[in-house]
């Protein structure tokens, strides 16, 4: 049986959006730029800390943990998949990423890994809002940076 629907292209397009916009602030270390694309009440898990509610907490124990020391944060924004409700105001987008990792010497590593989000919006048309992220590296990948970008 199959229980997904095609993804209405505006929906698609909303989540690449909301991706790239992630990317930006990664790449920028703009937190304060980045706030408006999670909800206050978001849940998430990462790297740092397993489990978190609230979008200070991750941002205290999660980005800036990361952001800053890493570089070239991006997205294949032609490879992202989305499933979309029936009503279309909750998504749920999955895309790979890649970034510039750094060891302790200094050296550069390739540091890929996957994201999924959980999107929602009040009303078709609205951009989405993430209220619920789980960020992780592909298995081999250092879990540490120590860039100093931020």
């Amino acid at each position: 049986m199959k229980l997904l629907s095609p993804v209405h292209p505006d929906d698609m397009s909303a989540v690449r959006t909301w991706f790239e916009t992630l990317a930006k602030h990664c790449r920028d270390v703009d937190y304060e730029g980045a706030r408006p694309i999670f909800a206050e009440d978001m849940i998430a898990f990462g790297t740092f800390t397993d489990f978190m509610t609230g979008r200070d907490l991750a941002e205290e124990k999660q980005w800036r943990n990361v952001w800053g020391t890493i570089r070239n944060f991006r997205y294949d924004l032609n490879k992202i998949e989305a499933i979309v409700s029936a009503d279309r105001l909750t998504a749920i987008g999955m895309a790979v990423w890649q970034s510039d990792g750094f060891h302790p010497n200094g050296d550069r590593f390739d540091r890929p890994g996957r994201t999924t989000v959980t999107l929602g919006r009040k009303q078709i048309g609205d951009p989405f809002i993430a209220t619920h992220t789980h960020m992780s590296l592909f298995r081999g990948t250092p879990e540490r940076s120590y860039g100093n970008f931020g």
